[in-house]
């Protein structure tokens, strides 16, 4: 039985034309050896299994070749490329930095150095992963590097450029190896395919592809293990359950089910999908490079920017007609601002469901996307008809809520998850709970909510991308029915008046009246003022509080359109206590005696 080699290792390329997706590098490469016109020492710098290390070996095999063909390739078949096949080959030295890193063996190597070549004219040394040399190594290695011997060619691989010190980039050809491309890596992965008589789908082919990264190694190592699952009958669907990959049909669905508007489809589509054992995050950027790839599907210019197999092509194009440039472009940003704040989120599925909220009331939105009151306001969600039962008591996954209970004066609202790591979700969150106080309490209200939803639904609360700022609409406001329109106008002065004059009223609440008195308001603009605290325990309370004190100051200065914002100051903005000594510094600055003073009596601050 023969021993079996992985296809990374069996179908190494040996000759610059075998590298794939290469083609510049190989021909400077062999420009340079064809005019003999060859630097003293090169580095090969790309990110993993893009042939560095291969291009290297075949680079070091052609110098030294004694009959290279027409095209400047190896023979294969003088003494030294014999030798070199076999792997006792003199010329050429492989070090590999990660475990030879230290002073003492680039002093080594650098005694190697000075010893001619037995065969050919180049002693070459291939030292991989360079960038483990440490700082000590590097500089050792300076001069050799530098001024080698004639004989003498050092190429130098690594995957992180960065980490290599400036004097050694500076004595070296810098040869950058790009990503591999998805359509070069699918040819290749044919080719061996044919070559091992494994039957493949190109679909198939095209998901490694994808999987691997731009790196032909990994997608050889995916290939193998991808033939050992199917023996030898490499299909889409085997592909996509052996890697663990979400299948391009949940991503159609989603995308009709946005389209469609049904808020419940799409709902359980991904619970459908987090079923399976998907992470939340993994939906929302594969959703995200979805709606990216409809949107290059539109134009003819842009569709080479598509990479998918042929069978689904035709598909994505007929979904890209139905989706609107405005639609695409609202919809990718929904998706990566969920993106960015998954991780910061407690309720991460929350997040998750609501971005998807959003995305299917994207189409009945007319407002620009620029508008971040239409942005993040979610619309009454209408029920799905094949989620009403005749008896809701026996369905209890029933997500749908009798008219009953909302004319009861319940509502039912949705927050995203108050995060204390974004500013955001506190202040959205904290103006939420006290709109729905406001809203219980008003009946009006409730039978106008409970009236627009048919008997059933879901009401979605406002959510406002406007930082730290509290407003008091009319539809919540407990001063609405008594206000008439009034616009008097009122200076800073009286503002404060009035500020004061209900803080001191407040004889039972010591917390608020305190802060109060601490924080004075300053006016923006007409009937605009702000409020600056200097902790969010103030802010905290100032904001609950905010529909009374709006209210009585609205009735103090006959004025119906005062609104009040809160913001944290900076540290800079607060004066801080001064100590004895900063206080008796600044009095000697008014008064120089009192320094002569304090000097003839010796006195001293206790």
């Amino acid at each position: 039985m023969d021993k079996y080699i992985v296809s990374a290792r069996k179908y190494r390329p040996s000759t610059f034309r075998s590298v794939v997706g290469q083609e510049a590098l190989t021909t400077t490469l062999k420009n340079a050896i064809a005019s003999n016109k060859l630097a003293h020492a090169y580095l090969f710098c790309g990110p993993r299994g893009v042939g560095k290390t291969t291009c290297a070996r075949i680079f070091a095999k052609t110098i030294n070749c004694f009959h290279r063909t027409a095209d400047n390739e190896a023979c294969n078949e003088c003494e030294s490329c014999v030798a070199f096949n076999e792997q006792r080959s003199y010329n050429i030295h492989e070090l590999d930095a990660a475990s030879n890193n230290s002073v003492d063996d680039i002093r080594q190597l650098i005694d190697q150095v000075r010893i001619p070549p037995q065969i050919g004219k180049y002693n070459v040394y291939i030292i991989d992963e360079v960038h483990m040399l440490s700082t000590a190594a590097f500089n050792s290695f300076l001069k050799t590097l530098e001024e080698p011997p004639a004989h003498a060619i050092f190429i130098l691989a690594t995957t992180e450029k960065h980490k290599i010190i400036p004097t050694i980039l500076s004595r070296c050809q810098v040869y950058d190896f790009n990503r591999i491309t998805i359509a070069d890596i699918v040819r290749q992965l044919q080719y061996i395919a044919d070559q091992e008589g494994v039957n493949a789908e190109s679909e198939a082919l095209n998901i490694i592809a994808q999987k691997a990264d731009g790196g032909m190694r990994d997608a050889l190592s995916i290939f193998d293990q991808v033939v050992s699952y199917t023996s030898g009958n490499i299909t889409y669907r085997a592909v996509i359950e052996n890697l663990n990959v979400l299948d391009y049909e949940y991503y159609f669905r989603l995308t009709d089910a946005i389209l469609s508007g049904s808020v419940v489809d799409c709902l359980l589509i991904l619970n459908d999908i987090l079923n399976h054992g998907f992470e939340g995050q993994y939906v929302i950027t594969g959703i995200t490079s979805h709606f990216r790839d409809l949107l290059v599907c539109k134009d003819a210019q842009t569709a080479k920017l598509f990479e998918v197999g042929a069978s689904i092509r035709d598909r994505y194009f007929e979904t890209a007609k139905r989706c609107s440039n405005e639609f695409l472009y609202q919809a990718i940003e929904i998706a990566n601002d969920c993106d960015l704040n998954y991780r910061l989120s407690k309720n991460k599925r929350l997040m998750l469901e609501l971005a998807f909220i959003r995305l299917c009331q994207l189409q009945d939105n007319s407002a620009p996307v620029s508008s971040p009151q239409k942005k993040n306001t979610l619309n009454p969600v209408e029920p799905s008809s094949r989620t009403l039962t005749s008896d809701p008591k026996n369905d209890s996954n029933s997500t749908v809520q009798p008219a009953s209970k909302v004319s009861e004066g319940t509502e039912n609202v949705l927050h995203e998850p108050n995060s204390a790591t974004t500013e955001s979700y506190k202040s959205d969150t904290g103006r939420d709970e006290a709109n729905l106080r406001t809203a219980r309490s008003t009946k009006e209200h409730v039978k106008k909510a409970s009236s627009s939803f048919d008997g059933i639904g879901v009401s979605i609360s406002s959510l406002r991308g406007e930082k730290n700022t509290i407003e008091t609409p009319a539809a919540v406001d407990p001063t609405a029915s008594m206000k008439t329109g009034r616009s008097n106008h009122y200076s800073e002065k009286e503002l404060i008046d009035a500020w004061n004059a209900f803080s001191a009223g407040l004889t039972a609440e010591k917390l608020l009246q305190n802060a109060m008195n601490l924080y004075k308001p300053l006016m923006l603009k007409e009937s605009l003022f702000e409020v600056k605290v200097s902790t969010e325990i103030s802010k905290q309370f100032l904001e609950d509080n905010s529909l009374r004190i709006l209210s009585f100051l609205r009735e103090k200065l006959r004025n119906d359109d005062i609104t009040m914002t809160l913001s944290i100051a900076e540290t800079s903005d607060f004066k801080k206590p001064l100590s004895q000594r900063e206080i008796f510094d600044a009095m000697v600055d008014e008064n120089p005696a009192l320094q002569k003073l304090s000097d003839e009596f010796g006195l001293e601050l206790s």
